[in-house]
């Protein structure tokens, strides 16, 4: 059998005996989705806003829009720069020049809509406009209130007067 040397009095190396350097991470896990549930549950989610427009169905001969009056129709022409072309019933020398601040297109939405009952408004974007002037004087026209508005074609004879303007 094997023999095992012991010596008493003999010095050797003494060994130390390493401990685990193990942590245990579940107390900060824990604290990690009490704080993430805590500011999920605090802040506010904001839904996503949009301004709905009915877009009408294609005009046929039998189904032709009725005439609107003159003084109850304001024509925004949306040209380059931010400028917006204005003017009320025909197309005329007298057209105005106004931009997309509160007291530019705003102030003249809020009056035009207070003064004239069954204002109806059409909005003619220009080749020199922006797609985001379109989404500003719809944002404008909900702010405003008006009931009643379409996107048309800009005319030769719209393009023409602002040239002269510009």
């Amino acid at each position: 059998m094997a023999m095992i040397n012991t010596s008493e009095g003999a010095q050797g190396k003494v060994r130390r005996v390493r401990a685990s350097t193990h942590i245990d991470m579940t107390p900060m896990v824990d604290l990690a989705f009490l704080l993430l549930t805590f500011f999920m549950l605090t802040t506010s989610f904001f839904k996503p806003y949009s301004l709905d427009v009915t877009l009408p169905e294609k005009a046929t001969d039998t189904n032709a829009a009725p005439p609107i009056q003159d003084d109850k129709a304001l024509t925004l022409v949306l040209g380059e720069y931010n400028k917006i072309y204005t003017y009320m019933g025909q197309p005329s020398a007298a057209m105005k020049v106004t931009d997309y601040s509160a007291h530019g297109v705003r102030k003249l939405l809020l009056e035009k809509n207070a003064s004239v009952k069954g204002l109806f408004v059409f909005i003619k974007p220009s080749s020199k406009s922006r797609y985001q002037n379109v989404i500003d004087i719809l944002d404008e026209i909900d702010l405003a209130n008006v009931q009643h508005f379409a996107i048309v074609k800009i005319t030769a004879e719209d393009a023409k007067l602002m040239s002269t303007i510009h």
